[in-house]
Parts: C-alpha cells; sequence; structure tokens
C-alpha cells in the first residue's frame, strides 16, 4: 500500500494561477522547480478526450510566447472532431488559456534523480483551432460563459424592472458570475473480482453499505485523495460511501480483499469553466491514488446491472457581483419566506426544463449512460422538478430532472442540481447547454413582465393547461415520488418519453429544430459542431455495440449450458431448458434460412440504418436479459449438475 509520505510533499508545486505571473516570473518559478520536466497542452475534443503530450520544459520556457500563443499544433487524428479536423485537412492549433488553474500533474512512480521527487508535467487546459475557429469543449463553455453573461446585462439594461427585484439598478453590476461544482460517483474493486450482483442488489435494498465506516485499502485510497485535492486548491467537502456495495473479505493475511463499493467525492464549487476543469483533474487523482493502493476505479454509469449506477449531479447557479463588492444571487427572490424563486431563477428553471431534448444528448451520450436512466435506481427519467412542499419546507427530491437546492438562511446558495449527468458526462458541453436553455428562459420571462407567483403558477401548470413559455400538453413539476405516484403510461404522457438509445437521444437534435436553436443563440455553439458531435457519438456508439456489447452478449449465450440431467430431470427444468435454448437459438445461431439477432444487427450497422440498429439493440438487450432471467431460475431448481 502507498504510503501518504510518497504521494503528498509539502515542498512540490501543485498548482499555478497563471493571472499572479508575468510571463518572466512564471518563468522563475519554474527554474525553482526542476522536478517539473515537461509541459503538456491539454486540450478537450467533443467527446470529452483530453489531449496529453511531453514538451521539455526547457522547450517551454525558451519559446514560451510561441506556446502561449498558440503557435502549437496538433494533426485531427489525435482529436475527435470528424467533418472538422479530416484527413485533407487536419492540422489543429492549441492556444493555452492563462485565465484557468494549470494543475502539475506528478508521476509518483519515476523519480527525478537530481532533487529526489516525482517528475511533474504542467497540464495548461488549452483551446483547439481549426481554420481560425474554436472548436472544442472548453471553448463552447467559454462561448457560453460570454453570451449569458453579456445577455444578462443587456436584458437588465432593457427591463430595469428585472434588476429592481434586487434593488439594484445595470450599471451597479461589476460583473454576471457562474458558478457549478459536481458530485462525483464512482465503484472501486480489487482487480479481476467478479460482481456479485444477487448480493449487491440485497446489501443496496437493506442499505447496508450507505454512509457506512470504510476500510483498509479503501479508507487509506479516500483519505489520500482528498489530502491531495487539497494540496490542488480544489477545497473537498466530503467522502463517503455510496448505496452501492458488499462487505469485503479479510485474507489469511488479514487484509481485506473481494472489495466492491460506491464511492462518492464532492469538492467545493467554482466559476463555470473552472469547474469543469477541476471535475476532470479530480478523475485523474482518483484514479491515481487508488491503483497504487492495488483498487481498480471505474467511473461507468452503470457498470452492473441490476445495481444502483454513479451519478455526477451538476450544480449551476448564477450571482452578480456589484461595483461595491456586494454579491447577490440572481435565482434567491426578494422574500425567501414567500417564493420559491425570482423571476430570473423561474425563467431559468423553465428554459432548462423546456429544452432538456436538446440538452439531453449531452448529457447521456453512451449506451452506458442510458443503461442508468432507468426507473427504480433514483436515476432521473421524466423532464420534471420538484421545488418544495411550500416555501418554508425544501423536499430534496430524490425522483426528479432538475431539484431547487435553497437555505431560507443563507440567500447565496440557491441554485439547481441536474441530477441526469453521469461520470462521463462531458461537463464542459453539459454546463454550457444549461445555460444556454437557461437564457432562453430568463430572455422569455423578462418580456413577459410576470411576477414569481404568476411565474409559480406557470411552472406548476396541469398538462391541459396552456402558458405562456411552457409547452400544452406537458407538466414540469411534481413534489411526489414520480416512480411511485404515476404509472409508466402517465409519466410518459405527462413528462415525456425519455429515449431508450443512444440514436433516440441524438435524433432529438433532429426532432426538435427549433429547441436546438437556443443552443446556437449568440454562436455558442455550431450546426457543424453538432453535426460533428453527433457523428462522433453515432460511431462510439455503432463501434461499441458491435466490439464490446454483442461480444459480452456472445460470451453470455455460450455461458448458458444444460445442467440437469436428462434420465432423472424434471419437467421444470425441461421447460426451463426448451426456453433458455429457444431464446440461444434466436440471439445466435445462422441457419440456411435464418438470420440470428446477433447477425441482423451486424448488417444493419453496417448498412448504416441506425434507425432500425436502434430498435435492434433495445430487442437485444430485451432477449439477453430474459435470457439471463430465466437461466438464473434453471439454476436455482437444479440440485444434481450432469457433468
Amino acid at each position: 500500500m502507498t504510503s501518504l509520505s510518497d504521494l503528498i510533499m509539502d515542498d512540490l508545486l501543485y498548482v499555478i494561477n497563471p493571472k499572479e505571473y508575468t510571463k518572466d516570473e512564471l518563468i522563475n518559478t519554474l527554474r525553482k522547480h526542476p522536478e517539473i520536466r515537461f509541459v503538456s497542452l491539454a486540450g478537450v475534443d467533443l467527446i470529452g478526450n483530453s489531449t496529453d503530450e511531453k514538451i521539455p520544459v526547457k522547450l517551454f520556457t525558451e519559446d514560451i510566447d510561441e506556446f502561449l500563443n498558440g503557435s502549437i499544433q496538433t494533426d485531427g487524428s489525435s482529436v475527435v472532431l470528424p467533418g472538422i479536423a479530416t484527413l485533407n485537412n487536419g492540422k489543429v492549433d492549441m492556444i493555452a488559456d492563462t485565465k484557468s488553474y494549470w494543475f502539475v500533474d506528478y508521476n509518483f512512480e519515476n523519480t527525478d534523480h537530481e532533487t529526489g521527487k516525482p517528475v511533474g508535467t504542467l497540464r495548461i487546459p488549452s483551446f483547439l483551432v481549426h481554420n481560425d475557429v474554436h472548436v472544442d469543449s472548453r471553448s463552447v463553455l467559454k462561448n457560453a460563459i460570454d453570451h449569458f453573461k453579456k445577455s444578462i446585462i443587456e436584458l437588465f439594461k432593457k427591463y430595469p424592472d428585472l434588476a429592481t427585484e434586487y434593488g439594484i439598478t445595470a450599471d451597479d453590476i461589476d460583473e454576471i458570475l457562474m458558478t457549478s461544482a459536481t458530485e462525483l460517483e464512482f465503484w472501486v474493486k480489487t482487480p479481476n473480482d467478479k460482481a456479485d450482483v444477487e448480493a449487491l442488489s440485497a446489501s443496496q435494498i437493506l442499505q447496508e453499505q450507505y454512509w457506512k465506516r470504510t476500510k483498509g485499502a479503501v479508507r487509506t485510497s479516500l483519505e489520500q485523495s482528498l489530502i491531495l485535492m487539497e494540496k490542488y486548491n480544489l477545497k473537498p467537502e466530503m467522502g463517503h460511501k455510496e448505496v452501492g456495495g458488499i462487505k469485503a473479505q479479510l485474507d489469511q493475511s488479514g487484509n481485506l480483499t473481494h472489495i466492491m463499493e460506491q464511492l462518492e467525492i464532492d469538492w467545493r464549487f467554482d466559476s463555470a469553466l473552472q469547474a469543469a476543469d477541476n471535475e476532470k483533474w479530480v478523475r485523474s487523482i482518483i484514479n491515481e491514488i487508488f491503483r497504487k493502493n492495488g483498487l481498480e476505479v471505474t467511473f461507468r454509469a452503470k457498470p452492473i446491472e441490476g445495481v444502483a449506477g454513479s451519478g455526477k449531479h451538476t450544480h449551476v447557479g448564477v450571482s452578480a457581483r456589484l461595483k461595491n463588492g456586494k454579491l447577490i444571487n440572481l435565482f434567491t427572490p426578494k422574500n425567501v419566506k414567500e417564493s420559491f424563486l425570482s423571476p430570473l431563477g423561474y425563467g431559468a428553471l423553465m428554459g432548462l426544463l423546456k429544452h432538456y431534448e436538446v440538452i439531453n444528448p449531452f448529457i447521456s451520450s453512451t449506451i452506458d449512460s442510458l443503461n442508468r436512466l432507468k426507473p427504480g435506481f433514483e436515476a432521473p427519467v421524466c423532464i420534471v422538478t420538484s421545488l418544495g412542499h411550500d416555501v418554508a419546507t425544501p423536499s430534496r427530491n430524490r425522483t426528479i430532472l432538475v431539484g431547487l437546492v435553497r437555505d431560507l438562511n443563507s440567500p447565496l446558495a440557491t441554485r439547481f442540481e441536474v441530477r441526469s449527468p453521469n461520470p462521463h458526462t462531458n461537463t464542459y458541453l453539459s454546463i454550457a447547454a444549461f445555460y444556454q436553455a437557461m437564457l432562453d428562459g430568463i430572455k422569455a420571462v423578462a418580456a413577459s413582465g410576470k411576477t414569481d407567483k404568476e411565474l409559480e403558477k406557470e411552472i406548476s401548470k396541469l398538462p391541459e393547461e396552456k402558458g405562456f413559455y411552457l409547452e400544452e400538453g406537458r407538466a414540469y413539476r411534481s413534489e411526489e415520488d414520480v416512480f411511485e405516484h404515476y404509472s409508466t403510461e402517465e409519466r410518459n404522457r405527462i413528462f415525456g418519453v425519455h429515449p431508450a438509445t443512444v440514436y433516440e437521444n441524438i435524433n432529438n437534435l433532429n426532432k426538435y429544430p427549433e429547441k436546438l436553436l437556443v443552443l446556437l443563440d449568440g454562436e455558442v455553439m455550431t450546426d457543424r459542431l453538432v453535426r460533428s458531435y453527433c457523428a462522433a457519438l453515432t460511431t462510439k456508439w455503432v463501434t461499441e455495440i458491435l466490439n464490446r456489447i454483442l461480444p459480452e452478449n456472445m460470451e453470455t449465450v455460450r455461458k448458458c449450458k444444460a445442467l440437469h440431467n436428462t434420465q432423472n430431470a424434471h419437467d421444470l427444468d425441461i421447460a426451463y431448458w426448451a426456453q433458455i435454448d429457444q431464446l440461444r437459438h434466436y440471439l445466435m445461431k445462422d441457419t440456411y434460412n435464418y438470420k440470428s439477432l446477433f447477425t441482423r444487427i451486424r448488417e444493419t450497422a453496417k448498412a448504416e440504418d441506425y434507425a432500425a440498429l436502434s430498435v435492434l439493440q433495445l430487442e437485444m438487450a430485451e432477449k439477453i436479459s430474459e435470457l439471463k432471467e430465466v437461466y438464473n431460475e434453471y439454476k436455482k431448481n437444479i440440485i444434481d449438475i450432469a457433468f
């Protein structure tokens, strides 16, 4: 097990705020820390992959102007930008971001012989530029931030009553502040251990692991992660067990083995772009610390079928800093004891809900993420919010999509918690989409002149009621448990049908063109960028079906073997096996006159008939689930195995 002193040294430089350094001061700082041997310009492509290269720090300091001003290039093969960085036009420029924190990435397995310290790489968040156009995830979020801030000031000037709510005018504002934070869940286990789904499910129902005391390597890794986060000035707030997991076992040496637990780590909010950078860096810290302690981490949204998945609840808020230094939360109403939200807050929330169909493709972009969003695991599948049972009683309803977080004693705490993101959600694009949608709702509210009471009525409307902004035929608020209070048919009718496949989710960008325009407003995103994103997700979706899902399902089919003895088998055993064998052949066995489901999936993917592939994917998932369920019942009834 890795000792804390091996990982955390007080005399290491962990983070640089470039705004605090002149060029010469930055060069001198790096020279004072010769253990920092490399520099890496870290751009983020459209599906969230970060670039990473090793540039000797000596070269960086000698040509620092060239590095910081965007003369460093890469080619399109190193980033996911389909239709943009093409084979015959693949040059991508990398421009360092001098307004975000730079983290030093230490390799604790490689000691610098001159200093006796681990070799460090200075990771500089960067923007990717193709043909003089910014084409990366960080740029999209920066565009959204700039557009939102400018638009809010313009709205306050155009509609003075919007600012009067806070007792100010537009001229009193120094800056609009956009803050965000994430809650990161993940699973950890000892390598090569297989999940016992029934044991995990029972433990989850009995809540045997939730917030329990961590032990052994898990405790050490969790504590070391939090301490290292402090060194990087990430201000960790909490680390704890989540609902998933089973009790570990002791080996003969007294060490814990067969570890399988779900954890969560939270840290302080930050400005929107910095918060997205922080989240990406925290994942690296967690991966490295747990790995060095002999544990395997997965950030998959649904790593184990039938057990709680991992989320990344994302909080967003908006404040104004006045020229006199005072902070005002723009979502907090004038009187917190009479209203849930300010008019601007209601507008932001309604914008989020109204346009969620085109936000969702930037949140749930993989098969794994959509597997998490199913009823029964507190995962949000309905476009619905909860404000509270009354103004004085916050509810924190765990079954809804967007929750209102507020504290009557802390007006600055008011914010929205979007519960659908998962650990692999591209935080840059999702937050950008949130703010674009929120801005649209704010504009509508500002133009309407409606009071907070009128807006509460709007967001609480019944499906058959017309709204000035929200859509007829839909409801948007529920204080009930939406999984218990409504049937599946009622949920779908009132709140809309959640996409079941990546194709269905992406297709919403075509299905709702008027909502897509909201994301494109202010050129925050472009048509070309959205098309590139969709192409990347489609390729990833098809590749995953063919190269991961199909092989896994083929192995499942092959493992379903006959266990009963034909000479003394019960008729129930024979009936079970007949059903199992029929499913096996339907899924996988071709004949001269029949093509199996697996073969039809391969051929449909090759033909690029993605609508049909989406349908076949759902059928495959249903049949595999049925096969596993029947085979499990069959095994339970076998006393004497036939071999």
